[in-house]
């Protein structure tokens, strides 16, 4: 079992490099001084040859292939689930850790799912393989620790407004353009998404599952469940894209055992890891995405007694879906690995 990073400089590949997440995995390896020996940007051959800049540098993105992995510590993955099975041997068999985006091993057992800041001992107990959860997931457990950890939850209902961000680049790209089309009388056709975004709203565009949820949804259902190691978790979902560039937003509905003071659970949020409070009654001013866009705190806000359960708080969280709701957070998983 892999359980630590070395304490030096490391050697370090960012698969998917090119992507909107890969791109901002990049920046924050150099906001936050991450110990880098050497750094490889790998990418399927469509993207290789791209330069990405780095510390004032121009870095070639090569194509990834099975001695791309040689020498390297750590392997920070964004490059989708078909991508992460293909090349798992290969990095682990050359002893690197994946600390993977993508979906592909998320509900593996054994592979563990982290949120630093909810769950950090989970990442000590890996085989090569760490999985960083799905965004919308990242940002509801932010929310939910605290007040689990103070009175047991007995149901969570969700509903997420997520960002054009959350399909990538193209889909941002998309939505520009779109709205331009819309805004000088023309009629908008996507492309990249399955309906146009620009001045609408729809089902977020995952596949059904047969339980007639979409797959998002059911993301969120099951690790939620295992990040907080609550498997018989009442726990229900509804997923939307909406008409935002970048970071998401959720409006969280949870019952508790027992009843939850207001005031109580404001504390705790506005104490945790990773969260900043967003509250001005007076101003009706509460968490927007354009406060987190950018920014790597997770902002909370309309903390309010649900008038039809006295056992249940509303609140309402906004997060940038690239930043904390994918890199950051997988560039935490590592930091954790260091300091250990």
């Amino acid at each position: 079992m892999h359980s630590t990073l070395p304490d030096r400089p490391l050697n370090v590949a960012v698969l998917g490099a090119s992507g909107a997440v890969g791109q901002e995995l990049l920046l924050l390896l150099e906001q936050r001084a991450f110990p880098i020996a050497q750094l490889k940007l790998l990418a399927s051959a469509r993207s290789a040859g791209q330069r990405q800049r780095w510390k004032g540098s121009d870095l070639t993105v090569e194509e990834v292939s099975a001695d791309s992995f040689n020498g390297v510590d750590l392997v920070l993955a964004s490059a989708g689930g078909s991508v992460s099975r293909q090349w798992r041997e290969a990095i682990t068999a050359s002893g690197a850790v994946m600390v993977d985006n993508s979906s592909a091993f998320r509900m593996e057992e054994g592979v563990p799912l982290v949120v630093p800041e909810v769950n950090p001992d989970a990442a000590f107990h890996h085989r090569g393989v760490i999985a960083n959860p799905n965004c919308t997931t990242i940002l509801l457990t932010l929310a939910l620790a605290p007040l689990a950890a103070k009175r047991p939850m007995r149901r969570v209902v969700v509903s997420t407004y997520q960002s054009a961000s959350g399909a990538g680049a193209r889909a941002m790209e998309e939505l520009r353009d779109l709205s331009r089309v819309v805004l000088d009388g023309g009629t908008p056709t996507s492309s990249v998404l399955p309906y146009p975004l620009a001045f609408n709203l729809f089902l977020h565009n995952s596949p059904l599952q047969p339980n007639s949820y979409c797959e998002e949804e059911m993301k969120m259902v099951n690790e939620t469940r295992k990040i907080m190691d609550l498997p018989d978790l009442r726990f229900t979902a509804t997923c939307v894209r909406v008409p935002v560039l970048r970071a998401h937003s959720e409006a969280v509905n949870i019952e508790f055992e027992t009843a939850f003071p207001v005031d109580e659970a404001r504390r705790l949020l506005e104490q945790a890891a990773g969260v900043e409070l967003i509250e001005d009654a007076a101003s009706n001013r509460f968490p927007m995405p354009t406060d987190v866009t950018g920014r790597d705190p997770v902002a909370i806000g309309r903390i309010r007694q649900d008038i039809s359960d006295p056992n249940a708080l509303e609140l309402w969280l906004c997060g940038d879906q690239i930043r904390k709701g994918a890199a950051l957070n997988a560039i935490q998983i590592a930091e954790l690995l260091i300091a250990s």
